[in-house]
């Protein structure tokens, strides 16, 4: 199977995996509900909704939003462009499908943004109702102003900080306490695999811009030098 093929196949997975999951969870949880996965305390379903950034973060308000979502669609345009110029060179399986990960996980939440917004209901936190699809009042926000659907949580343990920490002694917390969604980690995977096994790419990047420098110098050199004498 051609490179390209899997690549597009990979995208075409991750988003139809996140964009169905976020979905059912937007059409079937309340808005800040929660449901254990496989029954497990520290795995669950958690539904919430952000305005920004991954892991829930969230940045700069209405104008912010729309900055975010601009930059986010032009960046997926250069990694699209990145990931056509390695498939020609013959790059590896394994750093194309890191590319495709990270391309297809800023695709989905883009999605959330571009039209959430427009096709569901508001979600309420603690309202105990649902969102619907398509309401006849319209959809909840503008384009490009939608917010991104969050559902797994980790909680793996939580506890209270010693007093002599300074700042937070004495305050409770929970380790891993992000909720994020099957794009963020795509994008989380995609990342940390392009640092953990493909730094040599990078190496191998810059030795060949100086190799290509190197040679546009010895190729000028020659005349200057038949000119001096």
């Amino acid at each position: 199977m051609k490179k390209s093929v899997i690549v597009t196949l990979v995208i075409l997975l991750v988003l139809v995996l996140d964009q169905w999951l976020k979905i059912w969870v937007k059409l079937n949880m309340p808005y800040g509900s929660s449901d254990p996965i496989l029954g497990l305390s520290w795995a669950q379903l958690h539904f919430v909704e952000n305005n920004g950034m991954a892991f829930g973060l969230s940045y700069g308000g209405v104008v912010g939003k729309f900055v975010l979502s601009t930059f986010r669609i032009a960046m997926v345009g250069v990694l699209i462009y990145i990931l056509r110029a390695l498939i020609k060179s013959k790059e590896s399986l394994s750093l194309l499908i890191s590319f495709s990960l990270i391309i297809a996980g800023a695709m989905g939440n883009i999605i959330d943004s571009m039209f959430y917004g427009l096709i569901f209901s508001e979600s309420v936190y603690h309202s105990g109702s649902l969102a619907e699809f398509m309401p006849e009042g319209g959809g909840y926000a503008p384009f490009l102003q939608g917010r991104v659907v969050d559902m797994f949580s980790f909680p793996l343990f939580s506890g209270t900080y010693p007093d002599w920490i300074p700042f937070v002694g004495g305050t409770d917390f929970t380790f891993f306490s992000f909720i994020f969604n099957v794009a963020d980690a795509a994008i989380s995977v995609g990342v940390a695999s392009i640092i953990l096994f493909h730094r040599s790419f990078f190496k191998h990047d810059k030795s060949e811009k100086a190799a290509s420098e190197s040679s546009n110098s010895s190729v000028i050199t020659p005349p200057i030098a038949a000119e001096e004498e």
